[in-house]
């Protein structure tokens, strides 16, 4: 092979597959991952145990989907780019022939996951969920993904740093926050590493951060489940505020009030503090 090709292959496919990749679009969100190592890292954090299924949000061209299936699994590549679909499934299974000799269980598919409805994909079955996932729709993936707990034992992936060691961080904190507390309420999470702008294209202008979620083996909480969203919503949209005066809409007597957890402010509330809260809110007289 000529040194001019090897030069090609190394930057991913001939100059004519150059010509044809794709675009990342601004409205999207989108940066894609170039740092091959990264890729493999990310692919790296599922541990498999106990399903087979992953879907994949936001593939761009593929860097952490030639990973993904270097492992035993079933996947699906989910991406509202139609651009990006054509690539996948037309220059993606050119240059990357032998991955796909070894595991062939790719499906794209162009679609939104925001509007998908996943059981059409899995059923009941259970499915973990990875990707480097756009900016601008993270926080709403996660929401979406807390949704359909029961089916999915693991999620993990790119965030931007600071959403990602929210959704990690621990009581106490200043970005200790709704995502914290409704994601630990079922998940273990786990901020893994950091990543620099530079081995993404375009480089957003923040570091990006990557998680692990492995979900709690008791799903059910000790309190009402609507309620404690409604609560945790609620005391945070005012965190400055002691939880006595964020929660003032929930009309509670005045003896409740008294209790001293509601000297406290939301941050300061542990996972176990809130379904307590919750709890209390729950059999007030009033």
């Amino acid at each position: 092979m000529s040194k001019k090709k090897k030069k090609w292959s190394a930057q991913g496919g001939t100059k004519k597959q150059e010509e044809g990749a794709v675009r990342a679009k601004k409205h999207l969100g989108q940066h894609f991952l170039k740092d091959e190592e990264i890729a493999e890292q990310i692919a790296g954090t599922l541990t498999l145990k106990g399903y087979k299924n992953v879907l994949e949000i936001g593939p761009g061209m593929g860097v952490l989907t030639k990973h993904l299936l270097k492992r035993d699994l079933d996947l699906v590549a989910m991406d509202l780019d139609a651009e990006s679909i054509v690539y996948l499934n037309h220059s993606f299974p050119l240059e990357h022939a032998e991955i796909l000799q070894k595991n062939n269980r790719l499906n794209v598919i162009e679609a939104d996951f925001l509007k998908f409805d996943l059981t059409e994909l899995y059923g009941d079955e259970p499915f973990a969920i990875t990707g480097n996932f756009p900016y601008n729709i993270s926080s709403q993936i996660v929401f979406k993904m807390l949704e359909m707990r029961e089916q999915i034992p693991e999620f993990s992936g790119m965030f931007q740093k600071e959403v990602a060691q929210r959704i990690c961080e621990k009581p106490g904190s200043k970005t200790y926050g709704i995502l914290s507390v409704l994601v630990q309420a079922f998940y273990e999470a786990e901020y893994l590493f950091t990543v620099a702008p530079t081995v993404f294209d375009p480089p957003p202008k923040v570091d990006s951060g990557v998680l692990r979620l492995i979900r709690r083996d008791e799903q059910k909480l000790a309190c009402d489940e609507r309620l404690f969203f409604k609560v945790v919503k609620t005391a945070f949209n005012q965190r400055r505020k002691t939880i006595r005066n964020s929660l003032k809409t929930f009309d509670l007597s005045n003896n409740l009030k008294e209790d001293t957890i509601f000297d406290q402010r939301p941050e300061q509330l542990s996972v176990a503090d809130f379904v307590t809260l919750t709890q209390k809110i729950a059999n007030d007289p009033v």
